[in-house]
């Protein structure tokens, strides 16, 4: 089969009240465009297109780093049906290769694989020279209603205000998802007119065009929903939130109390796992078996090996093998990683480094751009220097180190195997294995200092 996806995502989303286009607002901190996008590939497209408009250069640039997606600009705002005309050159290819189009909505983020296929082969098995998708609705209010015949025959789209009584109280709706044969499509696109109020051309009239039309109702109720504000925005967010939750509990993944709980539709749990309150899961994280994150934990594109534990951390773009333990009040920024058995405790701050297996960074220490063997201690308010205000440098600690209370490594710098530096010391200077090396400078003393400093006398 050959499917082709028309991403409408040139909608203005005035009441949003965002610099951002419509479509690029977030549904778990993943664009709403994404989602569709998303959708589209898992269920086999390999040619996507969207037709972009207000905000174009943000909405180009973000499918830039999806994909290999097309654009097509509107540059006016007429209607569904002429932004579809805008695509013409695409649903051109789609039929010069027998392909199918799709077209769906931008901002309407629960598309999904399942109804993607469903739909194309229902269209396929019927012949359809168009199948829309519909949903059954409680509150069908706003939406076109699918009309069907007394043998269950779809008829045609009714708006919301064209609706008799009878009509009002049909609860299958148009979802806004559509199959086209390309032939119909173009030919449909070539007459329609905007003979209406608001002078648009509507891609719904095009149905009435084409002899040979279906009705495919969804499963999934959820595929209808979009965000024209804020306030729906948050109800596609805890939609969505709940259902990824409702997945992984399924799944094995212990989370007893969902508050303040939010997980990336790509996020990977293993079973035995316990999320806690306040936790936010983003990404393309990944966390193993038996672990326990939060609570008030921020994961970012990390990979979780089994049996961690994270209390109170905050990580990006990091590695924590297992049986490693972090918090609470950590920071792993990117490029860390720690290894098996690794302890660090609070208000420490990790960037950029490996930390080796069994290594114990108690409390109130900063390591970055470092290589740290296995077994090393750290004592309280350690600090590696990285950084001379214009180019950053490595420390390297070797195996069973231990790091004395409020050192300070200047980098580049090497401490050894089995090396101790003293309590308060400035190393500046690599330090040998198996040594202790104290570097501190001679006490002075200065008696009545304050009798004449500057800061007394304004006191």
């Amino acid at each position: 089969m050959s499917m082709y996806c028309l991403i409408l995502a040139a909608g203005d989303g005035k009441r949003m009240k965002s610099k951002k286009p419509k479509v690029l607002l977030e549904v778990l901190s993943k664009p709403m465009l994404s989602w569709v996008c998303d959708a589209c590939k898992k269920a086999g497209a390999e040619n996507i297109a969207a037709v972009v408009g207000n905000g174009k250069e943000q909405v180009t640039e973000f499918l830039g780093t999806v994909g290999d997606i097309a654009t097509f600009e509107q540059t006016e705002r007429k209607g569904t049906g002429h932004a579809v005309m805008m695509a013409k050159e695409f649903i051109e290819k789609a039929r010069s290769d027998k392909g199918d189009v799709l077209i769906c909505c931008g901002d309407a983020p629960f598309i999904d694989e399942e109804v993607i296929l469903s739909s194309y082969k229902f269209h396929k098995d019927n012949d359809n020279e168009v199948t829309v998708v519909s949903a059954r609705v409680d509150d069908p209010f706003g939406y076109g209603r699918i009309i069907r015949d007394t043998a269950g025959g779809f008829l045609k789209i009714t708006e919301q205000k064209d609706c008799t009584e009878e009509e009002k109280a049909v609860q299958e709706i148009n979802s806004g998802i559509y199959w086209f044969k390309p032939d119909s499509l173009l030919l449909a696109l070539s007459g329609l007119k905007n003979n209406n109020a608001a002078g648009e051309y509507y891609l719904t009239d095009t149905i009435e065009m084409c002899s040979k039309k279906g009705a495919y109702k969804a499963s999934n109720s959820n595929v209808v929903l979009g965000a024209n504000n804020r306030v729906q925005l948050a109800s596609l967010n805890k939609i969505a939130r709940d259902m990824i939750i409702e997945r992984l509990q399924l799944s094995g993944v212990d989370i007893p109390i969902s508050d303040g709980v939010m997980i990336s539709p790509e996020a990977v749990i293993g079973a035995d796992t316990t999320i806690l309150p306040g936790t936010i899961i983003k990404g393309n994280t990944v966390i193993g078996e038996g672990c326990v994150i939060g609570p008030n934990s921020l994961l970012i594109n990390c990979v979780i090996e089994d049996n961690v534990v994270l209390n109170n951390v905050q990580a990006t773009d990091s590695k924590i093998d297992k049986g490693a333990k972090a918090g609470p009040f950590v920071h792993l920024r990117p490029g860390t990683h720690l290894h098996e058995g690794v302890k660090i405790g609070d208000f420490v701050e990790v960037k950029n480094s490996e930390i080796g297996k069994n290594t114990c960074i108690a409390h109130l220490t900063y390591i970055g751009d470092s290589d740290v063997g296995k077994g090393v201690n750290f004592g309280c308010g350690c600090v590696t220097a990285n950084y001379d205000g214009v180019s950053k440098f490595r420390t390297t600690i070797g195996d069973n180190a231990f790091i004395g209370c409020n050192t300070n490594l200047i980098a580049p710098v090497n401490v050894g195997d089995n090396a101790t530096t003293g309590a308060g010391s400035t190393i500046t200077k690599d330090v040998p294995p198996n040594s202790l090396v104290v570097e501190r400078s001679r006490t002075i003393v200065k008696e009545n200092w304050e009798k004449n400093s500057r800061r007394i006398k304004k006191a």
